[in-house]
């Protein structure tokens, strides 16, 4: 039977299983319980189903996929769970890691299985971040949307045959307990009005906190410039602190090299205008601090190194210094300095957006972007003899390839930016949300990004190891509550 909701007829007022969030996690989940035979109420505070896969490059890892074996490509779990704790230095979360790796196969044979369009490169190896030392990452022709082409028909199937309700538009603004402190339902705020919904058991996947600056000052101590959804504005966290929910993955957070400013809205970067990894192309460029000092080697290969030394900058903001020599050689698809923007392309953007300045001094380039002219000029000058000598004695820099000296010269402010957040609610091995005191708050999960990506990817990026955990524990515990039900 169908019951999805049309606003029409009355609402229900108690469910099985509610789940908060139809995204990455929160779809999977709830179609699992209701398949399994629960009354599974889904709500969305946004418009649209899908959350963070609209913006999501939709990365995901798996050892001993078909689609490997069918690439001649021999890999296990073993060795998927011995990279996550090598990448991660062993910061990962191992009962969370061991299911995952034993189940992540399950869940990308099964997008297989439902169409899910693999780009066909893939499986292979992303440098992005620490590669693995296997060919093992997977995503979709058109990234995150990809994952999302899969989710939207089953959950339309879900809700055309099983007992699940879908609510759209409609914040969930409380946790209701009972007086001994489990979770027996939600408040949503519903088509003008508060509503009261009753749940045997409550699944919080409402994604990050990357677009709440306020928490992420809180538990980053940084300010934030996000590329991440915009409805990532730490509900889950909210909702569980306030309930007594304790949080994991404390000083886990890495930044990530981001993109341009947003040319309209502050805070923000354009993850599709970022600079090109000089772990892809041969660095020309300098990277400064506000001082005007360097503060890396720019030709370091290792992005988890320079995401490390980022993270130790003032406001983690530097900037990309460079001549016009430099600009001229940046020509050709995998030598540009922008992504997708030759010389002329970066040239005509120079005192018109936002943090990309030229000057025919670097004295007035420093007085535009808000260096320190002097620690600016006395840098280039230390850096033009490091060329001339061939060696870096500061960073040990190897690639020296021109003096900075042709001017006009050219600054891009950039900010270690958020794509996702490392701190969630911590939840145990079976995804229950637990307290302070490590005891678990009965009737309220968590799984998604609101339990953080620390919890599976450590102190590091692994790639695949967000929207893998996601769709896999989503699956798990969604099947896990609706069988409950009948038990």
């Amino acid at each position: 039977m169908t019951t999805r909701d049309d606003g029409v007829k009355p609402a229900a007022t108690a469910y099985d299983v509610v789940v908060v969030g139809a995204g990455t996690a929160g779809i999977p989940c709830a179609v699992n319980a209701a398949d399994a035979g629960a009354r599974v109420l889904l709500v969305e505070k946004d418009s649209r189903t899908g959350g963070t896969l609209h913006v999501s490059g939709g990365h995901l890892a798996a050892a001993g996929t078909r689609r490997q074996h069918e690439h001649g490509i021999e890999d296990s779990p073993q060795a998927h769970r011995a990279d996550i704790t090598r990448i991660s230095h062993g910061t990962a979360r191992s009962d969370l890691v061991d299911v995952l790796v034993d189940e992540a196969a399950v869940t990308v044979d099964w997008l297989e299985d439902h169409g899910f369009a693999f780009a066909p490169e893939t499986p292979r190896i992303v440098y992005g971040h620490e590669p693995y030392t296997k060919a093992r990452t997977y995503y979709g022709t058109d990234e995150g949307q990809s994952v999302l082409e899969v989710l939207r028909p089953e959950l339309e199937r879900a809700c055309a045959e099983s007992d699940l309700t879908l609510w759209t538009s409609a914040p969930v603004t409380e946790l209701i307990t009972d007086a001994d402190g489990r979770v027996t339902g939600i408040g949503v705020y519903r088509d003008g009005r508060e509503t009261t919904v009753q749940a045997g058991a409550v699944v919080l996947a409402t994604g990050g906190y990357g677009a709440d600056p306020d928490l992420f000052l809180e538990l980053e101590g940084a300010p934030l410039v996000s590329a991440a959804a915009r409805t990532a504005t730490g509900d889950g966290l909210h909702l569980g602190r306030s309930v007594g929910a304790r949080l994991q993955g404390q000083g886990s957070s890495l930044p990530t090299f981001g993109g341009l400013p947003d040319p309209r809205t502050p805070g923000r970067a354009n993850w599709a205008d970022r600079q090109r990894l000089t772990s892809e192309r041969p660095p020309w460029e300098i990277y400064v601090d506000r001082d005007g000092r360097r503060w890396v080697a720019e030709d370091e290969e290792s992005i988890d190194v320079k995401e490390r030394a980022l993270a130790e900058v003032v406001d983690r903001t530097f900037w990309t210094v460079f001549d016009d020599a430099a600009l001229s050689a940046a020509s050709g698809t995998m030598r540009q300095l922008v992504v997708g923007k030759e010389p002329d392309d970066v040239r005509a953007m120079m005192n018109t957006r936002p943090g990309v300045h030229r000057a025919d001094t670097l004295a007035d380039l420093a007085d535009l972007a808000g260096i320190d002219a002097a620690g600016l000029v006395e840098t280039v000058a230390a850096y033009n003899r490091a060329v001339e000598a061939g060696h870096d004695p500061a960073y040990g820099r190897t690639f020296l390839p021109a003096p900075i000296a042709r001017p006009p010269y050219y600054a891009i402010r950039n900010h270690a930016i958020t794509l996702v957040t490392f701190q969630g609610l911590d939840v145990d091995a079976s995804f229950a949300v637990r307290d302070e005191s490590g005891v678990v708050i009965e009737g309220l999960y968590a799984v998604g990004e609101v339990i953080g990506a620390g919890a599976t990817c450590g102190n590091s990026f692994c790639s695949g190891m967000l929207v893998t955990p996601a769709l896999t524990f989503g699956r798990l515990l969604g099947a896990e509550l609706g069988a409950s039900v009948r038990r």
